[in-house]
């Protein structure tokens, strides 16, 4: 059996592989493994009740994973505050605003509605260390004896001052004061997924000034990420090219990913929105050793236009953990992923899909620019990414596989390359290939995928 922790937290059906039965355990061994960290660092009389906070997305999943982690944590001895539907980002803000010893995140981001995934925070709003969510997982079987009496946690929720808190928090990284409106004249379309975002970010625009219009805002349980959001931009793409709005920002199920459109509909993806902001904060001498770390999914183009512009782009594997990592080594402040996922140091600890929506809004503002005028000297090289599903992720070192992939770029040279890789998440392999010639790319791409389910399918 594999690790149960994955590159996000712990993901799976719902129900099928993430029971409620799993998340009692997962709670009750964070309990104690936490709870055993902070004995270490207390002494006897210093030692306080250990706190976490609790939210969830929007699928209808998180009711009964919320409710079964929280068990776990309460019967290991924690106070669980259930602060209700936020976005993963709002959660590991919230986690060391509020002082707790555990944030969790019940969602699986960008994943359709049957997954869901558990995510842990510590009190410094960062995500759990590998050795820690190790430790979690060596003790889950493990038979102890339980506290009894006042021994067990206190359960208690609170939806509307956490969402506030959060809110507020993210309208005062752009704004001066809570009554100014620096985006004031701007008309955004919004797509939340029908998801965690679905009241936070149109609310946080609208307190910085802008004119809101959303769309796919009505989450059901059962609609979230369904043709909406990040990863399925197109509704947002046609209502803001029909629309009189400046540009459209999409978010993810659990908006720790932002992508966005120009008032035509062209996307503009996380690499561009990268390139975008970290050349404001470099004009601006706040972008620390002038470098946006970045991973191995970052196209060519946009590489080639941030060594131009003076800005280091040093890369990771793809996941934003190790994006923060890399950021964290290296004393930088800022970086991202092409999907969306863009971290600012400065001000979150993950990414934050409506802390990016609110920097592109300040940036056009600020500019006098239009989006689109932002991005026009990014050009990226054709890019096609092909999921492949039901293979086996372990077999990608296939012999004949790796024959194919060497001759591609041996064909292409220097002005293209190729990236096959497992799906962090998500039971497929994800291969992609640049190339400056549109028509070679594609072929490239719908060969080698074609490789992929002939070598190492099911």
């Amino acid at each position: 059996m594999g690790r149960l922790f994955g590159t996000d937290g712990v993901r799976g059906l719902a129900n099928r592989e993430l029971t409620p039965e799993l998340a009692t355990k997962l709670g009750v061994s964070a309990g104690r493994v936490l709870g055993k960290i902070a004995m270490e660092k207390q002494n006897e009389s210093e030692r306080t009740r250990l706190r976490a906070i609790v939210a969830n997305d929007s699928r209808v999943s998180g009711s009964f994973l919320t409710l079964a982690i929280s068990a776990g944590l309460l019967s290991a001895g924690m106070n669980v505050n259930n602060i209700g539907v936020l976005p993963t980002p709002g959660v590991a803000y919230l986690s060391k605003r509020l002082n707790v010893d555990l944030g969790v995140m019940i969602s699986a981001s960008h994943n359709p509605m049957q997954d869901n995934g558990i995510k842990f925070f510590t009190a410094d709003g960062f995500k759990l260390a590998d050795s820690i969510e190790d430790e979690i997982e060596a003790h889950l079987e493990d038979i102890w004896e339980r506290p009894i009496g006042r021994g067990v946690g206190r359960y208690r929720e609170d939806y509307e001052n956490s969402t506030e808190l959060y809110t507020d928090y993210l309208v005062s990284s752009i704004a001066e004061s809570r009554y100014s409106k620096p985006l004031a004249g701007l008309k955004i379309v919004v797509d939340t997924a029908n998801g965690a975002s679905s009241f936070v970010a149109p609310d946080a625009l609208r307190k910085a000034g802008a004119d809101v219009m959303v769309i796919n805002a009505s989450p059901d349980g059962y609609n979230i990420n369904d043709n909406a959001g990040s990863t399925h931009p197109e509704l947002l793409q046609s209502f803001t090219a029909d629309s009189d709005a400046d540009f459209g920002v999409g978010f993810d199920g659990d908006a720790d990913r932002c992508i966005a459109v120009d008032a035509n509909g062209e996307i503009i993806d996380g690499d561009k929105i990268i390139a975008i902001l970290a050349r404001e904060k470099k004009a601006a001498g706040t972008l620390k050793h002038d470098t946006a770390v970045v991973t191995v999914m970052a196209n060519k183009g946009f590489v080639q236009y941030m060594e131009k512009i003076g800005i280091k782009t040093p890369m990771t594997q793809v996941g934003d953990r190790y994006v923060l990592e890399e950021m964290l080594r290296g004393g930088y402040n800022f970086g991202g992923e092409q999907s969306g996922h863009v971290i600012n140091l400065d001000y979150a600890t993950t990414g934050d899909g409506t802390l990016t929506a609110l920097y592109i809004a300040n940036a056009v503002a600020v500019s006098g620019k239009s989006l689109a005028e932002l991005a026009k000297e990014i050009k990226r090289f054709p890019q096609y990414l092909i999921n492949v599903p039901n293979v086996d992720k372990a077999r990608t070192d296939d012999e004949v596989l790796q024959a194919e992939i060497a001759a591609a770029e041996a064909k292409m040279g220097e002005k293209g390359r190729v990236l096959l890789r497992a799906s962090g998440t998500e039971p497929l392999v994800r291969v992609m290939v640049e190339a400056e010639d549109d028509v070679q790319a594609k072929e490239i791409a719908e060969h080698l995928a074609e490789t992929v389910k002939q070598r190492i399918s099911l």
